[in-house]
C-alpha cells in the first residue's frame, strides 16, 4: 500500500480521476457555511450546503458534532464529504478553530465509507484555510488515514492562473 499524497495545481470542485470520486473538506460545528471553500463548492452543487445546514439543524438527534462525516452524492459517482473539524470560525475565541483530532476522526470515517464506494478522494489542503491548520500537520493524517489504506488521494493547490 502507498501512503503517497499526489499534488497537483487545479481545481478540487473539478476532480481529475475516472471512477468514483470523493471531493473532501473541513466544516465547523456551529452551522456557519459560506466563506472559504465552501463558496466553491456551493457555486457547483446546492446539494452539500442545504445537507451540512439540515445536518446541523438536525444535531440533537443525529451525529453531528466534531469527527463527523456526511457524504453528499451531488452528481453520478460524485461525493461531497463534509467533515466537521474545526470548533468554532476565525476570529471568535483563542487560538485557531482547526481540531487536528477530529480531522484525523473524520478522515477515519471517511475511509471507510470510500472504500465501499471504490473511489478516490479530492480535497484541497483541508483545515489549513480558514480554519488555521498546518499542512505539516495535517498531512501525515490524510496519507495514514487514506493514503495508507490504499485509496488515491489528490490535493489541489488552487494557485493564480489555475
Amino acid at each position: 500500500m502507498s501512503e503517497e499524497i499526489v499534488y497537483i495545481r487545479g481545481d478540487a470542485t473539478a476532480p481529475c480521476a475516472e471512477g468514483a470520486r470523493v471531493i473532501a473538506h473541513v466544516c465547523n460545528d456551529i452551522g456557519g457555511w459560506g466563506r472559504g471553500f465552501v463558496s466553491a463548492l456551493s457555486e457547483r452543487w446546492p446539494e452539500p450546503e442545504a445537507a451540512y445546514r439540515a445536518w446541523y439543524r438536525g444535531r440533537a438527534a443525529n451525529d453531528f458534532g466534531l469527527g463527523a462525516v456526511q457524504l453528499v452524492e451531488v452528481g453520478p459517482r460524485l461525493w461531497v464529504a463534509n467533515m466537521i473539524g474545526q470548533h468554532g470560525i476565525k476570529g471568535r475565541g483563542k487560538g485557531v478553530p482547526v481540531r487536528y483530532e477530529a480531522i484525523d476522526t473524520a478522515l477515519g470515517r471517511l475511509a471507510d465509507r470510500v472504500a465501499g464506494l471504490g473511489a478516490s478522494v479530492h480535497m484541497p489542503r483541508i483545515g489549513c484555510g480558514l480554519a488555521g491548520g498546518e499542512w505539516p500537520l495535517v498531512e501525515p493524517l490524510v496519507a495514514g488515514r487514506l493514503a495508507g489504506r490504499g485509496i488515491p488521494v489528490t490535493v489541489y493547490d488552487h494557485g493564480e492562473g489555475a
